[in-house]
């Protein structure tokens, strides 16, 4: 009922725990906080929160325009939805170093397992554009730096994502990517992500490059293949996420049930692709609300047994 009875801390040393090369864990991407219950039920071992996402949620394409505290405030809201723990995207940091570690520390005071912070200059944008660019190497350690130096619980996940692969062509890329990553990690990264790989081999090769867990982003319509898990686990890769796909299915389900309803007046033809009342109800987990006080959930769902009687006396809610 309400919100998740782990506490941060808790979360914060789980994702610790699950990040060990080879594991390859997968983060599917929550567009709100009820989709981070979804994929809780689902069995999932973590919770990924996508700047993208985040602002395409307002309307807003992915070049920087969130601010921290709306990227805080929302990332709170999914992360308190679950026991899971949740990685979010922080973007470059949301300014210079000490903007960088403030920015951590409302990451932490929202409740998230960690967060990542990429090396693109502002304004950033998705890093599977054309078009990138990356800051030079000072001004990246710089910014991870300031976020390890900044927060307050040790167990809170710094991991540095580069862009710097798809920036230089063929090898010369994926040296440049090997060497950052050592670099970051020098800086006080505790992960890797690197973006925009070409292949698993050039994943391999950063796994083999650090000696801390590296994430592997299967985001779809990518400059990346869709490997499976078992290609990226052999890969020694620690984490996946899959950041815009829940998001993309429910629009794309969105959108054919409107052109449904406008095609035939009602929208009787998508209710077998809908999501039932009683398969909602569960999610928001009507019974615990029940359980608690029975006058505000004291009438039956369908397909559902009868709720038992009130001991409030209270109206139906």
């Amino acid at each position: 009922m309400l919100y998740s009875t782990t506490t941060p801390q808790a979360k914060r040393a789980t994702l610790r725990e699950l990040l060990v090369p080879g594991t390859a864990r997968q983060f599917p991407g929550a567009f709100n906080p009820l989709s981070a219950r979804l994929i809780e039920q689902k069995g999932f071992d973590g919770v990924y929160i996508s700047g993208a996402v985040l602002a395409n949620d307002l309307g807003l394409p992915d070049i920087g325009l969130t601010t921290l505290t709306e990227v805080a405030t929302r990332a709170g809201q999914i992360a308190r939805m679950t026991d899971l723990p949740a990685l979010v995207d922080a973007d470059t940091g949301f300014g210079e170093p000490m903007n960088v570690a403030r920015t951590v520390q409302e990451l932490e005071n929202a409740g998230l397992a960690g967060c990542h912070i990429e090396d693109q200059i502002n304004p950033k944008r998705c890093g599977h554009l054309d078009g990138k660019a990356v800051v030079d190497l000072d001004t990246a350690t710089k910014r991870i730096k300031a976020a390890a130096d900044g927060r307050r619980d040790a167990n809170f996940l710094i991991m540095a994502r580069t862009d710097i692969r798809a920036t230089e062509a063929g090898d010369t890329g994926l040296d440049a990517a090997v060497d950052r990553a050592k670099a970051l990690v020098d800086a006080g990264a505790d992960a890797i992500f690197p973006e925009a790989m070409g292949s698993v081999e050039e994943f391999a090769a950063i796994c083999a490059a650090v000696d801390v867990p590296v994430l592997a982003n299967m985001t779809e319509f990518g400059k990346s293949d869709l490997f499976t898990r078992a290609q990226l686990a052999d890969a020694g890769v620690a984490m996946i996420i899959y950041p815009v796909t829940l998001l993309r299915i429910a629009l794309g389900a969105a959108e054919r049930a409107l052109d449904t309803l406008a095609a035939d007046g009602t929208q009787s033809a998508a209710v077998p692709d809908m999501a039932t009342r009683a398969r909602l109800y569960d999610l928001v987990d009507y019974e615990a609300y029940n359980r608690f006080d029975t006058g505000v959930f004291n009438f039956q769902v369908p397909g559902t047994p009868a709720p038992g009687p009130s001991t409030t006396g209270g109206t139906d809610g």
